[in-house]
């Protein structure tokens, strides 16, 4: 294996006219001195999905944390990280405003202990939404949006702890989507999942892609070449190599990508 200095990081970049995200020498450090991600450079295109793929500790979910500052408590993050124009990793920034922005679904589905209808409008409702026709629709859309309507629709005030762990998992989209987000984060959302929940998960995400942006962590090589756009290689810390999914899979322009690729690490 090439030792990661010598390791030239391959890149595309996007006109700039269809990005909505983009970071710049994006670092984080743990404990003040510990360094886990090095000067990460990204562009993000409108409504596509982009894996982000790599071993374990590469950094991949260190980077998606720190995108709508999850990291901000346990890591010093250095670097600009810009959406629509403005460095949202500025301290003046408001975090609870950046994440009706910039949503986030995590590794294992973490509905609240409450009715599927108040997992939904819970967050609205807090903000001083009341209209219960309002709230209605936005139950609807949500649930629909997130492909999950018809098998809950009888059910809205039934646990969302009685759904299955699938069903659960695109429960937690959909109340991310309530609060109209543009960018959606998920931490290896189907990891937890049965093949056939993972498949109806994958279809919603595709669905989703006409309106949203999504940045996802796989470990799953098959999925991050079924449903991503495009793909970024982490190593180490490092972003080695990001382009379209397709050339990263079949054409890959670094040693390390390519045995990664492979199967011979990670």
């Amino acid at each position: 294996m090439q030792d990661i200095n010598e390791v030239k990081t391959h890149i595309k970049n996007f006109d700039p006219n269809d990005e909505i995200l983009s970071t710049k020498n994006l670092s984080v450090f743990y404990g003040g001195t510990i360094q886990k991600l090095f000067n990460a450079s990204l562009q993000f295109k409108k409504n596509s999905i982009t894996a982000l793929i790599g071993g374990s500790g590469s950094g991949k979910s260190t980077f998606l944390r720190s995108i709508n500052r999850m990291n901000d408590k346990v890591a010093k993050i250095t670097g600009e990280i810009w959406y629509h124009g403005l460095d949202i990793n500025k301290s003046d920034i408001n975090v609870y405003e950046l994440r009706k922005n910039i949503g986030m679904v995590f590794q294992k589905p973490n509905p609240f202990p409450k009715s599927i209808r108040e997992n939904i409008i819970y967050a609205l409702k807090a903000n001083g939404q009341k209209d219960k026709g309002q709230l209605d629709q936005i139950v609807e859309e949500s649930l629909r949006a997130a492909a999950l309507w018809d098998e809950v629709k009888d059910n809205l005030d039934k646990s969302a702890l009685a759904l299955s762990g699938g069903q659960q998992q695109r429960l937690c989209i959909a109340r991310a989507l309530a609060v109209k987000p543009e960018v959606i984060l998920l931490d290896e959302p189907a990891s937890a999942l049965d093949p056939v929940s993972t498949s109806k998960l994958e279809d919603t995400l595709k669905q989703l892609r006409s309106d949203y942006t999504m940045i996802m962590v796989t470990h799953n090589m098959q999925q991050a070449s079924r449903i991503s756009d495009y793909t970024a290689f982490f190593h180490l810390g490092h972003v080695l190599e990001y382009d379209k999914t397709e050339n990263i899979f079949t054409n890959p322009q670094g040693k390390i990508t390519e045995d990664y690729i492979r199967g011979s690490f990670g």
